[in-house]
């Protein structure tokens, strides 16, 4: 069998509202689990309870997502 590439998700993916959306001391960096995806990092301690938003977009199922 042949293995195609994996597309590699990069900023350039991501809609320009959701990186303007983004709460201070929060990136975007690949994923420590999955190196073709991005994930969420803060880029310092962020207290337990915490509460982001609000969030602009569309809301999705989990399967979507």
């Amino acid at each position: 069998t042949t293995d195609s590439p994996v597309a590699v998700e990069t900023l350039d993916d991501v809609p320009e509202h959701v990186l303007r959306g983004l709460p201070e001391d929060v990136r975007l960096f690949p994923s420590a689990v999955d190196k073709s995806r991005l994930g969420v990092w803060a880029t310092k301690s962020i207290l337990k309870g915490k509460k982001f938003g609000p969030f602009v977009g569309d809301k999705k199922k989990r399967s979507q997502v």
